[in-house]
């Protein structure tokens, strides 16, 4: 419609209509399915109560497929087979439905005329293309890899309605002084030092584990281009996911809150079509064990962050091996670079990512990332450069962007130099961080990000005791609730002081194990099946007092 020369209102006008439409539809065809589900458990029910002389008579009359009414079955919706007793259940519903509860529609037609509707039906739903800051589009003819993927319409209905924005600060924040504390803390472990909730962000580090999957579409891409046997495609792909964590870090001045020993979080969405889970497995040193699985992979790693506070910054080093593994039996594995936040005293604080990265692969690509490190009299800071080499070591592609924005590819030697960054002809865009939210907070929050504390109403009293959203303090200063939070946060740390001798003791983490002596934590399995049953006699009262 740009290209069109169409007035922006226009646009705009378009856009909402469409979304109106869809979000209508989307709710009544959630509505039915739901009602259809519930229908189907009512039959089965009854079935089973059936006398198993009388059922062995009805049984050339009547057949009903047994299924799982789990929320795992429900992801297989479509492959429900179609039965007699089915589908008279979905007629008689819908001939029960009122002329109130239909869908109503909009009519295009009736708001514009046929040129616009025209190339409305061209719109498509990505702004990503239109927004490669950092790049020359002059030299680069910027487009988006397309993959065929078939809709998922499960996941599609099992959407869950998230927040957009925090809840609104109960209190007013008072600021702390910073010099007050530096002088006793200069060289310390940052992990060791109680420092004011002032300093947080309303996630704990688990949290921000799952964040760095904001972008799993592209390991969805990944599987597809593998399944269609273009290699090279899967593992630019990938790199691309090992950037995209990064973007999330841009502007965020606080620190996720350290988590206890033994804390969880999970995280399960549906129209993503993934599901996440993390938990603290080591007190000292700090490990965090994650594990996730989406369409066609799993991801997993462990991680132990390093922290050095210097007075005006704080570097964090990375230790531990995160391993992406699709269903075909490809693998890849890598570990993150080092990240210096600057600024803590004087000026604005920033940060930035810096060195190598090296994802390795199993089979045919392996690929090198350049986080450039920042200096003084950097015009073009935050630049990532790669590079893609296939067994014999032969450079088959590169990649050049920016992490906190986006990241191109192209398939030639020559390297084309601009104002802005490394491009090469015809580079093709792989990835571009989304928008940010309207309501900005002083946390930073991505849209993403403001979604992970929230206690949905289908997560309400399913919740293990140990997971994220129930910490107190954590909560308390979301609401915003300072003074509430500082005494939480201090009480929390005392108990915590007694996690060493826990572990001495024999501590073993619950969902956890590693692989080997000095091998990465692995997820044993069980979690979501005690989920599903409510079974957290196991897991201990971690927030409660000691």
């Amino acid at each position: 419609m740009q290209a069109e020369g169409l007035d922006e209102t226009v646009i705009k006008d378009c856009e909402q209509i469409m979304r109106i439409e869809f979000a209508e539809y989307h709710k009544q065809l959630k509505l039915r399915y739901e009602e259809h589900l519930t229908s189907i458990g009512t039959f089965h029910q009854q079935l089973e109560e059936v006398d198993v002389e009388d059922a062995a008579t009805r049984e050339g009359q009547l057949q009903l497929p047994k299924y799982d009414y789990s929320s795992s079955g429900r992801e297989k919706f479509n492959e429900y087979s179609t039965t007699e007793s089915s589908d008279d259940v979905e007629k008689q519903e819908l001939d029960e439905l009122s002329d109130e509860e239909e869908v109503s529609f909009f009519d295009t037609n009736e708001c514009f005329g046929d040129p616009i509707v025209t190339c409305a039906a061209e719109v498509t739903s990505s702004n990503v293309s239109n927004r490669i800051s950092g790049f020359n589009t002059n030299h680069c003819d910027a487009k988006i890899m397309d993959v065929e993927l078939q809709p998922d319409y499960p996941n599609m209905l099992l959407h869950i309605p998230r927040r957009k924005k925090l809840p609104e600060p109960i209190e007013k924040e008072k600021g702390v002084s910073l010099w007050s504390m530096i002088k006793d803390n200069v060289g310390k472990d940052l992990t060791r030092v109680c420092l004011p909730v002032f300093f947080n962000e309303p996630l704990s580090s688990l949290q921000k584990c799952f964040e760095d999957l904001e972008y799993s579409d592209l390991l969805d891409q990944a599987y597809e281009y593998g399944k269609k046997g273009n290699s090279l495609m899967r593992i630019l792909n990938v790199a691309a996911f090992a950037v995209s964590g990064y973007s999330s870090c841009d502007g965020r001045p606080c620190k996720p809150f350290n988590p206890l020993l033994g804390e969880t979080y999970e995280a399960d969405y549906p129209d993503k079509g993934i599901r996440f889970f993390a938990e603290k497995v080591s007190h000292h040193p700090m490990l965090i064990a994650c594990h996730c699985e989406g369409r066609g992979w799993k991801f997993w790693g462990d991680s132990n962050l390093k922290s050095k506070f210097w007075g005006q910054s704080i570097q964090v080093d990375p230790v531990g091996v995160l391993t992406l593994e699709f269903d075909d039996g490809e693998i890849f594995q890598w570990s993150k670079v080092t990240t210096t936040i600057y600024n803590l005293i004087l000026g604005k604080v920033y940060c930035n990512h810096h060195g190598t990265m090296n994802i390795r692969g199993n089979q045919q690509y392996s690929c090198k990332l350049k986080f450039k490190e920042q200096s003084l009299l950097d015009r073009n800071p935050r630049q990532v450069q790669g590079l893609v080499e296939d067994a014999k070591g032969t450079k088959v592609a590169t990649l050049v962007g920016k992490w906190d924005d986006s990241m191109c590819c192209s398939f030639g030697d020559e390297v084309l130099k601009s104002k802005s960054s490394f491009l090469t002809e015809n580079s093709t865009l792989l990835w571009a961080r989304n928008k940010p939210p309207p309501d900005p907070t002083r946390y930073n929050l991505t849209s993403f990000a403001i979604t992970l504390n929230e206690i949905t109403s289908d997560l309400k009293g399913k919740l293990p005791p140990t997971d994220s959203r129930l910490r107190p303090d954590q909560r308390y200063l979301e609401n915003g609730e300072y003074e509430k939070a500082n005494s939480e946060k201090l009480r929390l740390e005392r108990r915590q002081r007694m996690s060493r001798k826990l572990q001495e003791n024999g501590w073993k983490p619950r969902w956890f194990r590693r692989d080997s002596e000095d091998g990465t934590f692995r997820y044993i399995g069980g979690y979501w099946e005690a989920r599903e049953q409510m079974e957290w006699d196991d897991c201990m009262d971690i927030f409660g007092e000691f």
